[in-house]
C-alpha cells in the first residue's frame, strides 16, 4: 500500500447495517465527524468487534471503557513494539521503521521514558508556567477584535509550537517546522493530503532527522542541559540510539507535545460554543477552569485510538483474539461509554471526577506530558477570560481526516469585543 485508498462516503444507517460490514477506520467518517453513531452501535451490540477488511487491513475494535483499560494495562499480552506494527492502526512503514519508547515494551521502554520525564517534573512545570502565561498573553493581545480568523493557526498552533521549541531548545524562528513535521508524521498519505505518498512522507521525515542530527551533534559535545535533545544525547539509555530510533523518539515527542494540546485547545472553543450554558457558567466562575480542562480532554479525546498487537491468543468480551492480531483501543469511544461516564455526550465543566477519562492512556504508556498539556490549557483559559467575554465559532470546523489524530485543521472564530477592563 503506497498511499491512501480513496475513501467513499458511507450512506448506510450504522444502527441497522450488518455488523460485519462496519469499519470505523474509514477516513470519510473522520473527515466529516460522523463516526459517533458507529461507535454507539459497537458499544451496544459488538463491544469487541472484528473488521476483516479495511484500508489498514483487518483489526479488532475495543470500544468500551473497561475493556480498553484491560488492554491498556496488560502490556505483557498486548504489545506496543514498533517491529510488530507500532501504536497506530496504520502499520509502521517497513522501509522506515521508527522505534520510539511509546512503541516499545519493557525494559527498554522504561529506561528511555525515564530519560526524558524530568522535563515535565512538577518543579520544571512551575518554572515553565510564567513563560507559558507570558506567551499566551502576547498571542491573545495580538488577536483581532470584530474580525474572523483561524483559531487553530493563530492560537492553538502558535502557543503549542512555542512550547515545543522551548522543550527542544529548537531555533525559535524555525518553530513552525516542528508543527509541519508533526502533521507529516501523523498524515495518512493520499491524494490531496499534506503528503501524497509514503515516499514523500519518508523524504520529509529525513529532513526532520537531518535538522535534529545537527542539534544532537551540538548538544552531545556540550555539557548536559535541561532540553530534550541534550537529555537524549547524554542519557545512558539513549545516547547510543540509531538514527531511526532518534528520529522515532523526536517524532513521538513532537506529536505528543503538539497534536494533543493543540487539538484540545481548539476543542475547548468548539465545546463551549456547542454548550453555551457551560460557557456562561465558566465566565461566572473562572475557578472551574482546571475541571473544565479535564472535561475538555475527555470530550475532545485528541488521539482517537492506540493500537496494540496480541502476543498470544486471548479472550475479551467472549471473543478470541489471535496471536498477531491488530487490536485498536478506541479512546474516543470509551470516553463516551455511558455505563461508566454519566451523560457522556454532554460537555459539563463542573463534572464530578472529570479526570476519569481515557485520553492520556493507562498503564506504562500513560502520556508522560499530561500535566504539561493540562497546564497549557489552564493558562490559556485563565488569560482568555481576563480579555474576552466570548469567542464565537462562525463556521463548521475543518476536521483532520484521520482515525488517529482527532482534531481540527481550521476553526474560524470571531471575538466580538474585549472586556472593559482588558
Amino acid at each position: 500500500m503506497t498511499d491512501l485508498a480513496t475513501s467513499t462516503p458511507i450512506e448506510t444507517d450504522p444502527m441497522t447495517m450488518p455488523l460485519e460490514d462496519m469499519d470505523v477506520s474509514n477516513i470519510e467518517l473522520w473527515r466529516t465527524n460522523s463516526f459517533w453513531p458507529y461507535f454507539e452501535r459497537l458499544r451496544r451490540d459488538a463491544p469487541v468487534h472484528y473488521c476483516k477488511e479495511s484500508m489498514f487491513g483487518p483489526y479488532w475494535s475495543i470500544t468500551r471503557f473497561n475493556d480498553i483499560m484491560a488492554v491498556d494495562t496488560n502490556h505483557q499480552v498486548f504489545s506496543s513494539e514498533s517491529g510488530l506494527g507500532g501504536i497506530t492502526i496504520l502499520d509502521q512503514d517497513a522501509d522506515l521503521p521508527l522505534p520510539m519508547f511509546i512503541a516499545m515494551d519493557p525494559p527498554k521502554h522504561d529506561v528511555q521514558r525515564k530519560t526524558v520525564s524530568p522535563i515535565v517534573s512538577p518543579m520544571n512545570l512551575s518554572v515553565m508556567e510564567p513563560l507559558i502565561r507570558e506567551r499566551a498573553a502576547r498571542i491573545l493581545d495580538e488577536l483581532p477584535v470584530g474580525e474572523t480568523f483561524d483559531w487553530v493557526d493563530r492560537v492553538s498552533i502558535e502557543l503549542t509550537t512555542q512550547m515545543l521549541a522551548t522543550l527542544f531548545d529548537y531555533p525559535f524562528e524555525r518553530r513552525r517546522e516542528l508543527t509541519h513535521w508533526s502533521d507529516v508524521a501523523t498524515t495518512i498519505p493520499g491524494p490531496g493530503e499534506l503528503v501524497e505518498t509514503r515516499e514523500e512522507k519518508r523524504a520529509e521525515l529525513m529532513e526532520c532527522l537531518a535538522s535534529f542530527t545537527d542539534l544532537w551533534n551540538e548538544r552531545v559535545n556540550a555539557p548536559p542541559q535541561g532540553d530534550l535533545i541534550s537529555m537524549l544525547a547524554h542519557g545512558e539509555a539513549t545516547r547510543d540510539m540509531s538514527p531511526e530510533e532518534y528520529l522515532g523518539n523526536i517524532v513521538l515527542l513532537i506529536v505528543g507535545g503538539n497534536d494533543t494540546t493543540r487539538n484540545s485547545m481548539s476543542g475547548s472553543v468548539v465545546a463551549l460554543n456547542a454548550f453555551p450554558d457551560e460557557y456562561a457558567k465558566l465566565r461566572a466562575n473562572p475557578g472551574l477552569i482546571p475541571n473544565m480542562v479535564s472535561e475538555t480532554i475527555r470530550w475532545q479525546t485528541p488521539l482517537a485510538h492506540m493500537r496494540r498487537t496480541a502476543m498470544q491468543d486471548v479472550e475479551i468480551g467472549g471473543k478470541t483474539i489471535r496471536k498477531g492480531d491488530k487490536v485498536i483501543m478506541w479512546y474516543v469511544s470509551g470516553n463516551r461509554d455511558d455505563t461508566v461516564i454519566e451523560n457522556p455526550n454532554s460537555y459539563i465543566i463542573d463534572r464530578e471526577r472529570a479526570r476519569q477519562h481515557l485520553s492520556f492512556g493507562f498503564g506504562i504508556h500513560r502520556c508522560v506530558g499530561n500535566r504539561l498539556a493540562e497546564m497549557q490549557l489552564r493558562v490559556i483559559w485563565e488569560e482568555i477570560l481576563k480579555r474576552f467575554p466570548v469567542i464565537e465559532v462562525v463556521e463548521e470546523p475543518v476536521y483532520v481526516p484521520s482515525p488517529f489524530v482527532k482534531g481540527y485543521q481550521r476553526l474560524m472564530v470571531r471575538i466580538p469585543e474585549r472586556n472593559v477592563s482588558a
